[in-house]
């Protein structure tokens, strides 16, 4: 977030216009991903904060926040994002609002519902 600050005319203390037009994407996502590790709960539910970050940054963000800072906390990620599903407790996929695979990465590595997914990506 510390760039992100920077770029802003007060930065910390900027306003944010309404639904946060003055915000790109990948910026509400970092934001809104650090309201969630501020706010201290011991559940996080994250509606895919990866999706608007570029690589690098998604990386960073899920080595740094995801696993680092919020490493003691019960994390529930859901997302299109396939990059680091290996590093997941247990992995369930949904199709049309239904559940077709749960498992470990390890688990459903051959699984033909996960390499879609992967072939998608």
């Amino acid at each position: 977030m510390e760039r992100d600050l920077e770029i802003l005319p007060a930065g910390d203390k900027t306003e944010i216009g309404e639904r946060g037009i003055n915000l790109s994407g990948g910026q509400k996502a970092r934001i809104c991903l650090a309201r969630a590790v501020y706010s201290d709960v011991d559940i996080l539910l994250m509606d895919d904060p990866l999706s608007a970050l570029d690589s690098n940054v998604r990386k960073n963000v899920f080595q740094e926040v995801i696993q680092g800072l919020c490493r003691k906390k019960t994390r529930i990620l859901i997302t299109h994002v396939v990059d680091f599903l290996h590093f997941s407790d247990r992995i369930v996929i949904m199709e049309n609002g239904r559940i077709s695979a749960i498992g470990t990465y390890k688990e459903l590595e051959n699984n033909q519902h996960l390499q879609k997914i992967i072939a998608l990506n």
